[in-house]
């Protein structure tokens, strides 16, 4: 298995990136290898000073060469035409040619997902790709939400699609038997919220293909109230950046707490891109070496998992 990762996306790159990779090899099965893209002079040195410095042994790590970097406030489609050798471009280029299993990237959300749309593509059938968050919960474990961010507008036909594919990604890839899908709404009953809300609950409800629980609420977001959350892009990157923001203000206070740890974006160190033939995942711009370690651990379980083969085949 390979794991590609953007060396030089993000705020702290490369240093935080490299520094990640090489805390995360330290764990990985023997069967695991990275794929560090970026500037080769400045990763291989990079790699030398935090391997020297903690005693890692590099052997599960290469590095391709890319010249370019694409910025965080670079236009996505521009940049990734103007820009083939970035480390986004050659990261999506290994994905499509099956030289790796993953992408991951701290870098540029936007050019991630076009790059991912451009190369791999979306799973036929799928009408948006859409990014999925992990919501830590009181009982254990997390739930998945989806969309937190790619899709601002969307109809009730894509709500109740991500309800499925989300579904098929929680059995798959955190072993969850028949996940409960809920509809994130302003009440509980049936009636509640907008138009799309109010179509999509009743496309929700008919489907065979769910375990659907009805709508909940902001106030049911950490309660195991459901398994898979489903929302559009808009609302669902407000209640997620909201609840990552329980961790800072927490530790402002003096105040730690394992479950408040867990709403902190370094405990599960990126999102995946769920609808598109390939596993791709996007980490926040402001990862430390943490959240690198372990967006890739992530990244290593969702290719063991295989999900978007099964929603691939769920939608054929």
């Amino acid at each position: 298995m390979k794991i590609a990762v953007d060396a030089m996306g993000g705020d702290f790159a490369p240093e935080a990136i490299v520094e990640g990779v090489v805390m995360a090899a330290a764990g990985l099965p023997e069967n695991v290898q990275i794929v560090l893209v970026g500037k080769q002079a400045v990763v291989e040195e990079l790699i030398h000073k935090y391997a020297s410095a903690s005693g890692t042994s590099v052997n599960a790590i290469e590095v391709v060469n890319a010249d370019d970097v694409i910025e965080m406030g670079e236009h996505p489609t521009k940049a990734l035409s103007q820009k083939p050798n970035s480390s986004i471009g050659v990261g999506f280029k290994l994905l499509k040619e099956k030289q790796v299993d993953a992408f991951c990237s701290a870098g540029n959300t936007g050019a991630m997902h076009v790059g991912a749309l451009f190369s791999i593509k979306a799973i036929e059938g799928i009408l948006r790709p859409c990014i999925a968050g992990f919501v830590p919960q009181k009982a254990g474990g997390y739930a998945v939400m989806l969309d937190i961010g790619a899709n601002a507008d969307c109809k009730p036909e894509m709500l109740a699609q991500f309800g499925e594919i989300g579904s098929i990604y929680a059995q798959y890839t955190l072993g969850i038997d028949k996940p409960r899908v809920a509809l994130m709404n302003i009440g509980s009953e049936e009636q509640k919220g907008s138009l799309i809300a109010q179509a999509a609950y009743q496309l929700m409800k008919d489907s065979r293909k769910i375990n659907f629980v009805g709508n909940i609420e902001g106030g049911d977001l950490f309660v195991n109230a459901a398994d898979v959350i489903v929302t559009d892009g808009f609302v669902g990157n407000i209640v997620f950046k909201f609840g990552e923001s329980l961790y800072p203000l927490m530790l402002e206070r003096g105040i730690r707490d394992e479950f408040i740890d867990k709403t902190n974006y370094e405990a599960v160190g990126g999102s995946p891109i769920i609808g598109v033939n390939g596993n791709v995942i996007i980490a926040h711009g402001i990862s430390s070496a943490l959240a690198i370690k372990n967006m890739i651990n992530l990244a290593v379980r969702q290719v063991e998992s295989d999900a978007y083969t099964k929603i691939a085949q769920a939608l054929s």
